[in-house]
């Protein structure tokens, strides 16, 4: 079932189509050499509180959020062969295409929730 992700602090839609990576080997592969993210799709990283940008081919959002869904820290544009900081807080990681978060004004302290479509 696809799934969607809302910024419900801000009333806005950031992801129409999100895939759910909550296994080792999906959590492994994220978005490791694909082309890029079709506007409005995006990945949910679950658990993960860092992330790497190695055989990426282009830049992209990511949102680290707590198991609350609260944004704890944005990561914007984020170039290939690059590592996050750690947030020991976070739960999960939400990747989007390049330029979301400054479209949709997601900022930390605002709830991402994760809906069925």
């Amino acid at each position: 079932m696809a799934k969607r992700a809302v910024n419900i602090t801000r009333n806005v839609e950031v992801a129409s189509h999100v895939r759910l990576c909550n296994n080792p080997w999906s959590r492994f592969w994220g978005l490791m050499n694909k082309p890029g993210l079709p506007e409005g799709h995006g990945i949910w990283i679950v658990p993960c509180s860092q992330i790497h940008s190695c055989f990426m081919r282009f830049r992209f959002d990511a949102i680290f959020m707590d198991k609350q869904g609260t944004v704890l820290h944005l990561e914007e544009k984020m170039k290939p062969w690059g590592l996050s900081k750690m947030i020991w807080k976070a739960r999960a990681v939400l990747e989007l295409d390049g330029g979301v978060i400054a479209k949709t004004g997601t900022g930390v302290g605002d709830v991402i929730e994760l809906r069925d479509e």
